[in-house]
Formats: C-alpha cells, structure tokens, sequence
C-alpha cells in the first residue's frame, strides 16, 4: 500500500469516528427539556459565544390537547460565573439576532444575556391563532418555564428587565413568578387601567410650558385648516405606500393629527423642531407623516404588532384622543371607540378584562421587591406609571425632559450612579 493510500484511510477513518466540532455550551444547551434546536450565531467582543434557541412550550400547560409552539429566545454567553439579564420582549425579538446587541443592563453588571421573544410574535407564534392562549399569566409561564432550565447552567442572580411593553411583560412576569428573579428593571412601563385609560390626555395638556403647549396645538389646527391642500398629498402618500385602513382614509388624516400630540412628545419633546404657519404645506405634510404618519393605522403596518392590539384590548389598555380644541375642524364626530375600529376591525371583538392591572398596580405598591422603575418626564407613558411610593423595594426615576427612550445611561448622574451601585449590588 502507498504513502498515499494510507494517509487517505488514516484520513477517512478520523472522519468517520471523530465528532463534529460543538462546544460545550452547545451541548449542555441542547440537552435541556423542551429545547428542540440550538444554533450557534456570531456575537460582538463582550460575549464569548451566542445560541439562538427554540424552547418548545404548551399554549397552556393545563391544556395539553390545546398545542405547542416553538419560541426563540437568543442567549449571548460570557461566563458560567456571571449575573444574568434575562429580556422579557413584549414583541418580536428580531433585533437581538444581531450580533452587535448588547443589552445596556449586560453592560453595566458584566453580564449573560438571554433574550426571550414574545409567544404570538414574529417567529414565536403557533401555525394556527387562538387569541384566547394570548394571556399575560401564560406569557409569564413560557419566561418561567425558559428561566427553570436555563437556571440549571446559570446559578448566579438573575434581573429581568424590558422596554415599554416589555417592561409591563417583566412586571406582570414578576407578579405572576415572585421567585424567579433577584431583581427587576422595567423602563417606560405602563399600566394602564382601560382601553381608553383616561389619564394620558391631562396628562399630555400638562406637559412643559403653555407656549410649547400652544405650539402642537396650533400645529394640529394648521394641518386641518389646510386640508385641502395637504390631504392631496397625504392621499398620494398612502396610495404609493400601498396602505389601507379599515376606516375611510378621511378619517386616518383626523386621527393622524389627533395621534401627533402623544406621539410627538413620546420621542420628540422640542417643540423648536415644529414648524411654523409661515412654512409652505410639503414641509408642515412632511412633519406630520415624520412624527406620526398613516403607518400607524393601516392594516399593513400594525400586522406585525396584531398580537399587540389584542393585548391592549384584552387585558394591557391604551389611551384615547382629546378632541375638543379641535372638534370644529375635524371630518369624525368622536373618537371613542376607534382602537376596535381602527386596529382590530369587526371580526376581533374583545372585553377589557381589568384585573390584572388592578392586581399589578396592588403587587407593585406592597409586594414587589428589587425593581427599578424607569420614566421619562414628557413621555405620556408615564400617565400610566404605577403608584409605589408607599413601598421601599420599588424605586421610581423620572428623567427630566426625558421621553419614552429614556434609559439608564441617559439619567443624570445623580440618578445614574444610584441605579448602578443598587444593580451592582442585588447582583452580587
């Protein structure tokens, strides 16, 4: 036999008895109850390795016959030794399949990072929809029973943290599972009490001065008093975006105006940036559609975000619209109602059901323990931020002029370095 044939054997031979390269992160992961793929992804200097994970989870436990789904939950790896955050998601996960997603809180304790997409969203939804397994306390299962197993190869402290409706997800989440983690933080988190809450509306007529106040509503009436020369350009706009509505495009132009006050202090908040009347109608259309745009209502943009709406309806609440300082102007008589007109249409009837932000609001003022809650001052979010002031283990901060990106790298200092030596210290 020549040099060759044998080097060739020699070869074949390792490649028949010698396994596939895994790491042993990979290995422990795929061994996990309910974990039915594992792939490694690639991820930014600050962690080692990154999994994406499918957990396969009951739409309800009690109701086996009812189905499963497969939910993707992105874990990014930095030691067996370090805290982790865990990222209740309230919506699609996408974003944390970049390999440059680093959670701020991963940054501040040095820690892993589990990112958990939330059941009916993106990825994370079964074949067939049941809106009666979209639940908040079955929400909370699927992070309790992805926490349990995960737990087994993470045994340091845990915080659970969100963003806007995920951080009401880790609130309810610690309600419903106390237990489970050392500590939370939930950022521009709010509980709302209805689906037209009733107190955003004051809440948005209080915010900064009279003039800056008097600015977007005089913004709000020069988009209506020019009508009929903007809305031609709304409606070329909508035409060329492809958009529909489930109400007549007359109205989407009202409630596109009405929508501009929230919204414009919920990421704006300087009012030098809101044109003037002597400005010509493309450039006052334009910042109309910037800060709140016909997107919003269509059926095409909140298709992705219908797990959401239900929710609001269901049992998270919303907001409704002031009308009066603009009602002589506006095509519709009133604006109640329009959330079951506008975004879940009249086949998705559903009753608020209460309870559960009453049950939250009673665990946050006297139960909740280790949580951090996090606002903005011009967000009109915050008019539905808990009452915790008669409870020591709940500290709320409020960044002045702050909106609804408010986090805690962009608090002042004072405020900053409190939350950080209390993380660094519950994580211990």
């Amino acid at each position: 036999m020549s040099i060759l044939h044998r080097f060739l054997l020699v070869f074949l031979f390792s490649i028949c008895v010698l396994p596939l390269f895994s790491s042993d992160l990979q290995s422990k992961l795929e061994a996990l109850p309910g974990v039915v793929y594992v792939e490694e992804l690639k991820t930014t200097d600050f962690f080692n390795e990154k999994f994406l994970i499918l957990f396969e989870q009951y739409l309800d436990p009690s109701v086996p016959e009812a189905g499963k789904f497969r939910q993707r939950v992105f874990l990014s790896h930095k030691s067996y030794d370090a805290p982790m955050v865990f990222i209740t998601e309230g919506y699609s996960a996408d974003y944390a399949e970049s390999e440059r997603y680093v959670n701020e809180l991963s940054r501040i304790i040095d820690a892993n990072q589990i990112c958990v997409e939330h059941r009916y969203f993106s990825q994370s939804a079964p074949a067939e929809i049941d809106w009666s397994y979209l639940t908040t306390s079955l929400a909370a299962g699927d992070h309790h029973n992805i926490l349990v197993n995960l737990k087994s190869i993470y045994p340091k402290k845990w915080v659970s943290t969100g963003i806007s409706k995920g951080g009401q997800t880790c609130l309810l989440y610690q309600m419903y599972y106390p237990n489970d983690v050392d500590a939370t933080v939930a950022y521009v988190a709010p509980v709302a009490t209805a689906l037209e809450d009733g107190r955003h509306e004051p809440f948005i007529n209080s915010i900064s001065t009279r003039k800056d106040q008097k600015k977007i509503n005089n913004f709000q009436k020069e988009v209506l008093k020019r009508r009929a020369t903007i809305f031609p350009m709304f409606e070329q706009y909508v035409q060329l975006s492809k958009l529909s509505f489930r109400v007549p495009i007359e109205e989407v132009y009202d409630y596109c105006v009405l929508e501009y006050s929230f919204a414009f202090w919920q990421w704006i908040g300087n009012t030098d940036k809101i044109p003037s009347k002597k400005e010509a109608d493309s450039k006052i259309f334009q910042h109309l559609i910037t800060v709140s745009g016909p997107d919003y209502f269509s059926i095409e943009g909140s298709a992705s975000t219908k797990p959401f709406f239900y929710q609001a309806a269901k049992e998270l609440g919303y907001y409704g619209y002031q009308t009066n300082h603009l009602e002589d102007l506006l095509k519709i008589t009133t604006s109640k109602n329009y959330f079951q007109k506008i975004f879940l249409g009249k086949d998705l009837k559903v009753d608020f059901y209460s309870q559960t932000s009453i049950d939250l609001q009673s665990f946050l003022k006297t139960k909740a323990n280790n949580t951090i809650l996090i606002y903005g001052e011009f967000d009109p979010w915050t008019a539905a931020a808990p009452e915790v002031s008669e409870n020591n283990g709940v500290i709320k901060i409020v960044k002045p002029s702050g909106t609804h990106a408010t986090r805690i790298m962009s608090l002042p200092e004072n405020d900053k370095d409190m939350v950080v030596q209390l993380l660094t210290s519950w994580m211990k």
